[in-house]
C-alpha cells in the first residue's frame, strides 16, 4: 500500500537548518534534474533557504488531522515508507525529506517549462512504482492526479459525501479533514492493509462509514 497526499497551501517557513539537498530527496536519480530546473526558474534563492522535513513544512487541515508528529513509533515508520506527498516543485517527496518553504501552485506556468502536470508526467512515470496487485490510496486533488496516474496499479481515490434529503452530495469543505483522518487510521492499523477491501475494512474499524467502488473509497460524513 502507498498513500498519496497533496501538499498544503499552508506552509511553515523553517527559521533555521541546512538548505535542501536534492540528492537526499526521494527519487533523486529520476526527478533531480526536473527539480533543479524548476528551482532555478522559480527562485534560485530557495537552494540556500533553511529546510525542514516536509511533514513539518506542510501545515494545512489534512496534515493537522493526520498528525504525523504524534503518531506512535511504528506508525511513523510506516509513514516514512508508505506516504508520498505530491508537489508541483518536487514531484513527490517523503514526509522526512527536508524542503524549504515555497509557493508554486500546480496550475502555475514558468518560463520555458509550460504546464507543470505535463512537465512532470514522464519523469514520474519512470520513478513511481506501478505493479499489478499493489493498492495506492490517493488523496490528491485533480491537478496532481493529472501529473501521474498508474497504468497497472489499483488507484483508490478517497472521496467525501453527505446524504441530504435522500440525495448524496460531494463534500468539499470537509474533504481535506476526512482524508487526513482516513490516512491516520491506515497508518495506525495493526496490520497494514494491502488490498482495497482491507483499506475499506480498516476505515470501518476506525469508525468511518465507507462505501467501496472499483476506483474509490467513499466516506459518508454526518
Amino acid at each position: 500500500m502507498l498513500i498519496l497526499l497533496p501538499p498544503s497551501e499552508g506552509k511553515a517557513e523553517p527559521e533555521a537548518g541546512e538548505p535542501v539537498d536534492l540528492d537526499s530527496l526521494a527519487f533523486a536519480a529520476e526527478l533531480g534534474e526536473h527539480r533543479a530546473t524548476l528551482l532555478d526558474r522559480l527562485d534560485p534563492d530557495l537552494r540556500e533557504a533553511p529546510a525542514a522535513p516536509a511533514a513539518e513544512v506542510y501545515t494545512g487541515v489534512l496534515y493537522q488531522r493526520l498528525g504525523l508528529s504524534d503518531l506512535p513509533a511504528a506508525a511513523r515508520r510506516r509513514a516514512a515508507k508508505r506516504v508520498l506527498i505530491a508537489s508541483a516543485l518536487w514531484g513527490f517527496v517523503r514526509p522526512g525529506d527536508r524542503i524549504p518553504h515555497y509557493r508554486l501552485p500546480p496550475l502555475a506556468k514558468l518560463d520555458g517549462v509550460g504546464p507543470l502536470s505535463a512537465w512532470w508526467r514522464e519523469a514520474l512515470r519512470a520513478a513511481l512504482p506501478d505493479e499489478p496487485g499493489e493498492t495506492i490510496v490517493d488523496m490528491r486533488s485533480g491537478a496532481y492526479v493529472a501529473a501521474w496516474k498508474p497504468r497497472r496499479t489499483q488507484l483508490l481515490a478517497v472521496r467525501a459525501f453527505r446524504d441530504e434529503d435522500g440525495e448524496r452530495k460531494a463534500v468539499s469543505h470537509m474533504a481535506k479533514a476526512v482524508r487526513g483522518e482516513v490516512a491516520r487510521a491506515l497508518l495506525l492499523a495493526k496490520s497494514e492493509p494491502r488490498s482495497s477491501e482491507q483499506v475499506a475494512a480498516t476505515a470501518r474499524d476506525a469508525g468511518f462509514e465507507v462505501e467501496l467502488t472499483p476506483s474509490s473509497l467513499d466516506v459518508i460524513v454526518s
